[in-house]
């Protein structure tokens, strides 16, 4: 009888996120340490809020990236990998024809996340490394093509979980087409999203009862690319943006700063990343929105979010291959 002698890379585990404007890839040891952490700007929901289909163009371009992902999973061998799409997937009518092509890519199950399913493995994601507040976390996921609001009431031990079809892409294709954009447009892209946020506060009305002392935690490329032009950063570094704070008052400068520039111009920002630029107005009107509307002062900063989440559910045993 011939004993298997363990691998210790069977522990490691992998997940994949297919956004609305960007691709990423996690892989992470058997203690959970990340041993890679890959995003490309694929921009797969362009168009879908005007067409309602994902453009070929688009598609090509992730599915590239999702190669190219493959590789760095088979040099790893990583054993389990989750894949998961979110907003542009789900509005598209040929949604069903890119979770098939990227299923052939990669090797694995393309799983389509309902908006609930996206904000709660954002919540397991963001407040895996953090310690209780005390009082109640919300946390704010800008994506390209919808925004999820998770409330964790921890006094009352509630949960909530909102998505909203407002993101980054979907926000300023709809409202900001001018570069840069018109003040019209811009109160235009307000009120869509205060309509939005309304809903939000019926939907999960723990929203309009925070304790005292709440956090807001915010996710995902606006909220990471306003800490690194906030701090100056001109390359990008893990641990100066993770848990860091953003004000109220910062959010708002930047937004009334970005806004009157060209996107050539914010592209040579220092901390912008590229293929971001053409997009950071509309998310950052959103992070200043969710801010002003619920009474936060600072947002605190996570680059662990859904990807995360994913990662860990994999490791976990839950879905993956």
């Amino acid at each position: 009888m011939t004993t298997r002698m363990h691998d210790p890379r069977d522990g490691r585990a992998g997940a994949i996120d297919c956004g609305t404007n960007s691709t990423r890839l996690l892989v992470v040891g058997t203690d959970g340490t990340p041993l890679r952490r890959l995003m490309r700007i694929t921009r797969l929901g362009a168009g879908v809020d005007a067409t309602g289909r994902l453009d070929p163009a688009a598609i090509d371009r992730t599915l590239a990236v999702l190669r190219e992902y493959k590789k760095v999973i088979d040099e790893l061998a990583v054993p389990r990998v989750r894949m998961a799409a979110t907003s542009a997937v789900r509005d598209a009518a040929n949604g069903s024809e890119f979770l098939d092509a990227a299923r052939a890519a990669v090797g694995v199950p393309a799983e389509l996340l309902s908006g609930t399913e996206e904000g709660t493995l954002a919540y397991r994601g963001a407040t895996a490394d953090l310690a209780p507040s005390g009082a109640d976390d919300v946390i704010v996921d800008i994506g390209g093509g919808s925004t999820e609001l998770i409330v964790a009431a921890g006094a009352r031990r509630e949960f909530g979980v909102v998505s909203l079809d407002v993101g980054c892409v979907r926000l300023t294709e709809r409202c900001l087409r001018h570069d840069p954009p018109l003040e019209g447009e811009l109160a235009d892209a307000v009120a869509v999203i205060d309509g939005h946020l309304a809903h939000a506060a019926e939907a999960v009305p723990a929203l309009g009862a925070l304790a005292p002392g709440s956090r807001l935690i915010g996710l995902a490329g606006t909220v990471s690319t306003l800490s690194m032009l906030d701090q100056g950063l001109a390359e990008y570094s893990w641990g100066r943006v993770h848990h860091s704070v953003l004000s109220a008052d910062a959010v708002d400068r930047w937004c009334r700063t970005l806004a009157v520039e060209p996107a050539a111009a914010r592209a040579a920002r220092p901390g912008m990343v590229p293929g971001r630029e053409d997009v950071i107005v509309a998310g950052a009107l959103i992070l200043g929105r969710v801010m002003r509307r619920f009474g936060f002062g600072t947002c605190l900063v996570s680059e662990s979010d859904i990807l995360d989440g994913l990662v860990a559910s994999v490791a976990a045993g839950g879905t993956g291959s």
